[in-house]
């Protein structure tokens, strides 16, 4: 038998199919049919129950299934291990951002780790930070960079990158625009402008406001903070964003919400297994946010450096 007949064989039983199974793992559907006939006559059992219009596991390809994870398995971490000897890094990384995020950085690190290990593809997704962080946990995502209420999951390893209060803005002769500040029982008598539920900010407003008995009345949201501010500056509300989302919007005035106590976070995530591929990119990341030398995360209560214009969603 052959390690690609374990792969095939993985693949029909986890897509139920052969047409799905062909199409995962990039060949006909005629030939990792082929494929599969080989290795059970290899083995001299039928592993695949073709009977029925979806396509099962016979008692012994059930028993075979978990016999074939665990020598695939071993097969990968066998590889990692020359790699990691041979100082090589290859493979496949996904990284989750999320949406509408325009922190520098983080394509710069992307883009010195692809300069230096070609080998490795990288796939690039965005989402709202609480969809990423399940991505992280069921490992879809190898890495991402998401908004957090004061610090990332405990289950997750983080480096925070951004740690910034949230605020009001709005447009010069609002009532607020005079003020020097305003507490969230001000702020909940005015229609508000936020980000999704999902995302940092948002979460932010949602506990400060919940722990004071409050709840803001959230009249629009938008994936954007552009849009946030947009929406806000043609006077359908107040917006609230982290302070650095503000920075390109000179024309709004902003708000201190006094009351506020929770930090906005944008950190990077990542599950505490990592490959040797995610590990070197690891590395790039903490040079391209300006900590060559860490090697642990950035406590949660700690600011690192200026990234630019924060996306803490």
């Amino acid at each position: 038998m052959e390690l690609r007949q374990l792969r095939y064989f993985l693949a029909v039983a986890e897509e139920g199919g052969f047409t799905r199974a062909a199409e995962r793992v990039h060949i006909s559907q005629p030939g990792i049919s082929a494929q599969i006939r080989q290795l059970e006559n290899d083995l001299g059992a039928t592993l695949i129950d073709r009977s029925g219009r979806r396509v099962g596991l016979t008692a012994v390809g059930e028993v075979a299934l978990g016999h074939a994870r665990t020598v695939l398995a071993a097969a990968e971490a066998l590889r990692c291990a020359v790699d990691e000897m041979n100082g090589l890094v290859r493979g496949r990384l996904v990284v989750g951002m999320v949406t509408a995020c325009t922190v520098t950085p983080l394509f710069e690190a992307l883009s010195s780790f692809h300069l230096a290990h070609p080998g490795v593809e990288i796939s690039l997704v965005e989402d709202d930070s609480a969809k990423l962080v399940e991505y992280v946990r069921e490992g879809v995502v190898d890495l991402a960079l998401i908004g957090a209420a004061g610090r990332w999951p405990e289950d997750l390893e983080g480096q925070q990158v951004i740690s910034e209060a949230i605020v009001a803005a709005v447009p010069p002769g609002h009532p607020l625009a005079g003020t020097g500040g305003v507490t969230l029982a001000e702020l909940s008598a005015h229609p508000v402008i936020c980000l999704p539920e999902g995302t940092g900010v948002r979460a932010v407003l949602d506990r400060t406001s919940a722990a004071r008995g409050l709840a803001p009345t959230v009249a629009l949201q938008a994936g954007a903070p552009g849009a946030v501010v947009q929406l806000a500056e043609r006077g359908l509300g107040v917006a609230v964003l982290s302070e650095s989302m503000l920075a390109r919007h000179p024309q709004m005035r902003a708000v201190p919400i006094t009351d506020a106590d929770i930090a906005a976070v944008l950190a990077l995530v990542s599950a505490p297994t990592k490959s040797p591929a995610l590990r070197e990119l690891l590395v790039h990341c903490r040079k391209s946010f300006g900590d060559p030398a860490a090697e642990a995360p950035l406590p949660a209560g700690e600011a690192a450096p200026s990234a630019g214009e924060a996306a803490a969603g």
